[in-house]
């Protein structure tokens, strides 16, 4: 087992190779100015999903820690969640974003590193939401075992 690649936010600046010199590239222009939106974390204990959503529930971004980079039990893990936290944060915080609700769904380890991720950017959090299914009797139990 080797060390996995997490892929990194690439950085503002150009290089021409003909002089040798850096320079910083304009910086992009987020397509859809949004000033308050929904948060969704799905929090599963394989994976953490993070969606951003628009108040009328149109996706803008979204990522997860599959497609950062982690791969098998990693997908699962806080780090890996806030790390996906994080990214969606730096999007909203481009795209102006000022303040969001969090709508958090599953009982994974992922649910709050998520959310902390995506507050570091300051982002104010209006309110938090927990609408995780539980069911009220659920399937028919397996019979015992006899041993």
């Amino acid at each position: 087992m080797g060390k996995t690649k997490i892929i990194e936010e690439k950085k503002d600046t150009e290089i021409n190779p003909k002089k040798g010199e850096v320079k910083a590239a304009p910086p992009k222009v987020p397509k859809k100015k949004v000033i308050s939106g929904v948060v969704h974390i799905d929090a599963t204990f394989n994976n953490t999903k993070v969606l951003f959503a628009d108040k009328l529930g149109n996706t803008l971004f979204w990522s997860t820690a599959g497609a950062l980079g982690f791969r098998g039990a990693k997908k699962g893990t806080p780090f890996a969640a806030s790390k996906v936290g994080d990214l969606i944060g730096g999007k909203a915080a481009a795209s102006g974003v000022k303040d969001a609700d969090v709508v958090v769904l599953g009982v994974g380890s992922g649910r709050e590193p998520a959310i902390r991720a995506f507050m570091a950017h300051g982002i104010e959090i209006t309110s938090i939401r927990d609408a995780t299914p539980v069911p009220h009797n659920g399937p028919k139990a397996k019979k015992p075992r006899r041993v």
